[in-house]
């Protein structure tokens, strides 16, 4: 993944279920961070790593 170094693990997680195809463990991990950071449980980052990696992973492209 271009020009972003991954420092949560909820978001290497993400890259891990979307390269396997596992949609619900994807949306699950979309949902806890968004409730983070709802809740400002986290400063952004976690989701802009999740923002990014949403845009340049592709769904089931292998791990």
């Amino acid at each position: 993944m271009p020009d972003l170094e991954i420092t949560h693990q909820s978001v290497r997680d993400y890259i891990a279920a979307k390269k396997r195809g596992d949609r619900r463990t994807t949306d699950r991990i979309v949902a806890e961070v968004q409730a983070r950071f709802a809740t400002r449980e986290t400063d952004g980052s976690e989701a802009a790593e999740l923002g990014h990696a949403s845009m340049h992973v592709r769904f089931g492209e292998g791990a």
